[in-house]
C-alpha cells in the first residue's frame, strides 16, 4: 500500500483501521469504540508508523514478537506485557509478528459520562508522564483478558443497549487495569534503585520538553543533579546516554511529521525548534545518510 498522508494525528477510529490495520471493512466514521483481537488487527501489519491518535489505546500481548516505541521509550514487548497509549501520545513499532491478545481503541468522550471528572484523574495511568508498559502475572493476565471478552462479546451483539453496556464493561476494564496497574506499579517503584528513578525522572521531562531543550546540563538543572551524574546513571540504567534518548524522541517526532503531514522542510524545522533547515537537514542526514526530502519519499 502507498504510504498516506495526513496521518500524524488520526483522528478516527476508521482511519485507523483502514491506514494502520489495513482493513478495507466499511466502518462508521463517528465509531467511538473498537475492541479487537491481536490476530485480527495486526494480520496485515507487520508495523506502526510514527503517530499520534485522537483516541486511547489499551492492549495486552500474550504471544508473538512486537516492539513498541512510545516517546523515549523502546521496547521489546514480552508475553503479559499491558501496554497503555494515552490519546495523542507519539506511538510507533517498527516489528510486529504473530502476535496473539486483546486490544482496545476508545474515545475519551464515549465513557465520560460514567466519570464524574477527567479520564486521567480518575485513572491515572492514562497520564503522559505515568508508566505505560507493565508486565503483570498469570492471574492478573487472565482477569483482563476476561474483561477483554466481554466487552467483545457485547460489541457483536445487536442490542437497544449496547452503548450503555459497553461503556460499563469499558469501565471495568479500566478499573481492573488500575488495581493491577497501581499493585504492579507500587512494586517496581520499591524495587527501582535510585539511578532507575533518576533516569525514569529523566525520560519524562524529556517527553515534556524535547522540542524546546536539547541540552544535557538544563535537564540535570531540573533535576538539581549534576550533568555528568546525569550522563553516568541514564548510561548504565538505558545503554543510551541522555544525548542520544533526546536525539531518538526527536527523530520519531521528525519522521512522524515528514511522513504524516504536507509541511515543508523548513516548516518542520521550525517546528522542531532548529536554528534553519541546514541544522535540521544535517540532524536527518547524520542519523540516516539521507536527506529530510530523499527521507520522506521512503517513509
Amino acid at each position: 500500500m502507498k504510504p498516506q498522508k495526513d496521518i500524524l494525528m488520526i483522528d478516527t477510529l476508521a482511519k485507523f483501521e483502514r491506514v494502520i490495520n489495513l482493513d478495507d471493512k466499511p466502518y462508521d466514521i463517528n465509531m467511538m469504540v473498537m475492541p479487537g483481537t491481536l490476530e485480527d488487527k495486526h494480520k496485515n501489519a507487520t508495523s506502526i508508523p510514527a503517530l499520534r491518535r485522537q483516541f486511547n489505546l489499551l492492549y495486552l500481548l500474550l504471544s508473538g514478537e512486537h516492539d513498541v516505541k512510545l516517546n523515549s521509550e523502546h521496547r521489546q514487548l514480552q508475553s503479559n506485557d499491558l501496554v497503555i497509549v494515552p490519546e495523542n501520545m507519539l506511538y510507533a513499532s517498527d516489528h510486529i509478528h504473530n502476535c496473539k491478545g486483546y486490544c482496545i481503541h476508545f474515545k475519551t468522550e464515549f465513557i465520560q459520562p460514567l466519570l464524574s471528572g477527567p479520564v486521567a484523574a480518575e485513572f491515572p495511568f492514562l497520564e503522559f508522564d505515568s508508566e505505560h508498559i507493565v508486565n503483570i502475572t498469570e492471574e492478573e493476565s487472565l482477569l483482563v483478558q476476561q474483561a477483554f471478552k466481554d466487552i467483545l462479546a457485547e460489541y457483536q451483539r445487536f442490542s437497544h443497549e449496547k452503548d450503555f453496556v459497553l461503556r460499563n464493561y469499558i469501565l471495568i476494564l479500566l478499573h481492573r487495569v488500575r488495581e493491577i496497574y497501581q499493585r504492579n506499579i507500587k512494586r517496581s517503584n520499591q524495587n527501582k534503585s535510585r539511578s532507575e528513578q533518576l533516569a525514569t525522572q529523566f525520560k519524562h521531562l524529556v517527553e515534556k520538553h524535547f522540542t524546546e531543550q536539547r541540552n544535557v546540563w538544563a535537564y540535570a538543572k531540573m533535576m538539581n543533579i549534576s550533568p555528568r551524574h546525569l550522563s553516568d546513571v541514564v548510561s548504565s540504567t538505558t545503554g543510551r546516554s541522555p544525548l542520544e534518548i533526546i536525539h531518538d524522541i526527536l527523530f520519531l517526532e521528525a519522521k512522524a511529521l515528514l511522513r504524516s503531514t504536507d509541511k515543508t522542510i523548513t516548516e518542520i524545522a521550525h517546528q522542531l525548534r532548529f536554528d534553519d533547515q541546514s541544522h535540521f537537514s544535517h540532524f536527518i542526514k547524520k542519523r540516516t545518510g539521507a536527506t529530510p526530502v530523499e527521507l520522506r519519499k521512503t517513509l
